[in-house]
């Protein structure tokens, strides 16, 4: 049977090339010179009297400059000429054994024509001689400039990348990947939990590819393009990466950065690259992630000149989108968290036909996604998953990946064999809240001070019809924080005034506790007022929700109000959002004060648990305040974290 041959993977480095020629010119340089012999200089009048002693055998002059002497087999054995006996390797020294410099030729030449005759030496030469050392020096800074130039050409043109060996000429050429059926790549659709309405549309997508006639022979048009937005960590890319496992047709991938370049025209010469290839292994897919990166709006804060290069690639990308034909079959799929950047003109029918917009997953979507991020783990039987996805509301995919890895260290860090609830539940508390300080130097007076702070936060949510109930409240500090409390609020798709200021009233809960209890106020309320004023400034300017300024919005959804340098009302309306806003907030912390008056003592007592235990659960609230009367549907809430 005959043995299969093993590929020859041997490449040849140029840097191999240049080393040889160095190489070469020392080579020419020894064969040219002495070797490893060993040649002493002297000067002519020592040659002279090695000469008249009669030491001299053979003198060899190159171009009547420079001569080489070679002594007698006697004159070696004379302690006077003791260094030049023997070579660099301690072997016999054949010579030449001295060189010396020659003044006047003509001179010379008398001088060696009557030692020979008069019998002191037995020969003479006159040689040309190349200096190759000097040749090679003279060459040596234009092999440095030409080599540092060959290095920089390479370097410019990506080393490689996109195809064409990487040349210079090559620099212009799409540095997209390609994946095909020779392509090994793992991941399908069955891999994307959740994003039932995204990849219904993705899976419609392949389809029209796979079998165009099933759409055309109705009169309908393959979809040009399809972009997916949605915030980070959605599954956008994952989408994507989905549909080129899924599809049975080439998929070129790339980032929008991939276009920009520092060179002009670079930009524009990859997307006609890029379509090109497609266009020729057509039905294709061209995917481009964060296309806000080379898509964004025209014309805005263009301080470059009228010859900018990102927009050059944004009107090359809107020409190959609308110039090939319906029945090219080539789809571009794009993704991007800025939508609102992009231009219209990129966003507009025939371009990007459909926009799917990728959203958060709900607590059945975070469910799949669990159960898809658990299986590679290690966990104990029975694990209640639903909880799971309940205890993470607003996570993103990306979040719960982080959540079971974490989960996982945790487990290991406790020489477990398994991961199980707690696990989870600590690994949630790490990702949200940061890390626990222990160890941190906390006086006792301070200690009081947060324990009374985020014992009033839980006393007031539990009170209010609105506001989200607690699940546990920690001073141990963590992150950035002194103090965290969880909460569980509902998942609601609109939120009323009322529910609105009943979390305002709760997120003030701890500046009006350390006033109630000290008389006293401290910085510690720094993110409270951040969150609180961030909430009454969007029910003032945002979703018109004050009576004063009535039914007005000054929220621009489309992102451009950031290139204005003038705000959209006059400066008497700023003066009234100002008041109301400051009323707002004013309002609640005086409702939030009533209520720890009416509670003080229960307060206290909480307090004092909390001192004690530096944890506690929603358990100690109703042995102390009994049971929460607006638990009704406690069942269906979900959990989050939120750091005060």
């Amino acid at each position: 049977m005959a043995t299969e041959k093993k590929p020859n993977n041997f490449k040849v480095s140029p840097w191999w090339i240049y080393a040889g020629l160095i190489i070469v010119f020392f080579g020419l340089n020894y064969i040219g010179g002495s070797g490893f012999q060993d040649t002493a200089k002297i000067s002519s009048s020592k040659f002279n009297e090695y000469l008249d002693k009669g030491q001299i055998e053979k003198v060899v002059v190159f171009n009547k400059t420079e001569g080489e002497a070679y002594l007698t087999a006697a004159a070696l054995k004379d302690k006077a000429h003791t260094k030049v006996s023997k070579d660099m390797l301690d072997n016999p020294n054949k010579g030449p054994h001295y060189s010396f410099e020659i003044g006047n030729d003509e001179v010379f030449q008398n001088k060696i024509e009557k030692a020979k005759l008069d019998g002191k030496i037995k020969d003479y030469d006159f040689k040309p001689k190349s200096n190759w050392s000097e040749i090679f020096i003279s060459l040596l800074p234009i092999i440095i400039i030409i080599g540092i130039w060959i290095l920089i050409m390479r370097r410019m043109s990506g080393g490689g990348a996109g195809g064409g060996g990487g040349q210079i000429f090559n620099i212009g050429k799409s540095r997209a990947k390609l994946f095909d059926e020779k392509t090994d790549l793992k991941t399908t659709f069955k891999d994307v939990a959740g994003l039932e309405g995204a990849k219904e549309e993705i899976q419609e997508i392949v389809e029209f590819l796979r079998n165009p006639e099933k759409y055309t022979t109705l009169g309908g048009k393959i979809p040009k393009g399809a972009l997916l937005v949605g915030p980070p960590g959605t599954g956008k890319t994952l989408l994507a990466k989905a549909v080129a496992g899924e599809a049975k047709v080439p998929f070129f991938s790339l980032s929008g950065s991939d276009f920009v370049e520092m060179f002009v025209g670079v930009g524009a010469s990859r997307v006609r690259d890029l379509f090109k290839q497609a266009k020729d292994k057509a039905p294709a897919i061209i995917f481009i992630d964060e296309i806000d990166a080379v898509g964004r709006a025209r014309g805005k804060n263009n301080f470059s000149g009228s010859n900018d290069e990102r927009e050059n690639t944004l009107n090359q990308l809107l020409t190959e989108m609308d110039g090939f034909g319906t029945n090219t079959h080539v789809i571009v799929l794009a993704a991007t968290n800025r939508a609102d950047v992009l231009d219209k003109a990129l966003m507009r029918a025939g371009r990007f036909d459909r926009q799917i917009y990728v959203d958060l997953p709900d607590v059945r979507e975070r469910k799949e996604i669990f159960e898809v991020h658990l299986q590679p783990l290690k966990k104990v039987e029975g694990l209640d998953i639903e909880f799971l996805a309940k205890q993470t509301p607003g996570f993103s995919g990306a979040d719960i990946a982080n959540v079971c890895n974490e989960a996982a260290l945790i487990a290991a860090r406790h020489n477990k064999t398994a991961v199980d609830k707690q696990d989870f539940l600590d690994a949630v508390d790490r990702i949200v809240g940061g890390l626990e300080k222990k160890n941190k130097i906390v006086t006792p007076d301070e200690k009081r001070a947060i324990a009374v702070h985020e014992a009033g936060h839980a006393t007031v949510s539990w009170m209010l019809e609105h506001a989200a109930p607690l699940v546990k409240v920690t001073i141990v500090p963590r992150g950035q924080s002194l103090g965290a409390a969880w909460y569980l609020p509902e998942e609601r798709l609109i939120v009323r005034p009322e529910q609105m200021l009943d979390e305002m009233c709760a997120t003030m809960g701890g500046r009006a506790a350390e006033k109630v209890m000290f008389n006293k106020i401290s910085t510690g309320a720094l993110s409270d007022l951040e969150k609180v004023t961030k909430q009454a400034r969007a029910m003032v300017t945002i979703y018109g929700l004050n009576d004063k300024l009535g039914n007005v919005t000054y929220y621009d959804s489309s992102g451009q109000s950031e290139y204005n340098f003038s705000k959209p009302y006059s400066e008497e309306t700023a003066l009234t959002i100002d008041k109301e806003i400051s009323n707002l907030i004013e309002t609640e912390y005086q409702r939030a004060i009533k209520i720890l008056q009416d509670n003080k003592e229960k307060l206290e007592q909480l307090a004092n648990i909390l001192i004690e235990k530096e944890v506690i659960f929603k358990d100690d609230l109703e042995t102390i305040f009994g049971k929460r009367p607006y638990d009704n549907h406690a069942d269906e809430t979900m959990a989050d974290a939120v750091i005060e």
